[in-house]
C-alpha cells in the first residue's frame, strides 16, 4: 500500500468553503481503482493548513489511474482553486506499523 501525502494550505477566509467542497470532492476520489482510504485532518496550530492522506493500492493507481483520468479534471475544478501555494504530493511506503491501541 502506498499513502500519498498533500499539505494545503487553503487562502485565508475560504476554509469552510474548502471544507464543503471536499465533501463533493471525495466522492470522486473514492470511487476510484486502486484508492483504498483517505482522511483529511486540519491542523490546530494554523486554522488554514489542512493534510490529505489517501491510501492507493499502488503507485501508479495515484500517479497514473486518478492523475491522468478525466474524473480528476472535476477534482481538479472543485479544489485547486482554493490552495496558495499549491500542494507538493508525497508518496510513502510503509516500513513498521502497529496497529494496537495503548493505554497509560
Amino acid at each position: 500500500m502506498i499513502l500519498e501525502v498533500a499539505v494545503l494550505h487553503v487562502k485565508q477566509g475560504q476554509e469552510k468553503d474548502f471544507e464543503r467542497t471536499f465533501e463533493k470532492a471525495q466522492q470522486i476520489i473514492s470511487r476510484m481503482d486502486g484508492y483504498v482510504s483517505h482522511q483529511l485532518q486540519r491542523c490546530l496550530e494554523k486554522n488554514n493548513q489542512y493534510i490529505l492522506l489517501v491510501n492507493w493500492q499502488t503507485l501508479e493507481a495515484h500517479t497514473i489511474g486518478f492523475r491522468a483520468s478525466r474524473e480528476y479534471q472535476g477534482w481538479r475544478l472543485l479544489l485547486h482553486h482554493f490552495y496558495d501555494p499549491f500542494p507538493m504530493v508525497e508518496h510513502y511506503q510503509i516500513i513498521a506499523s502497529s496497529n494496537e491501541c495503548r493505554s497509560n
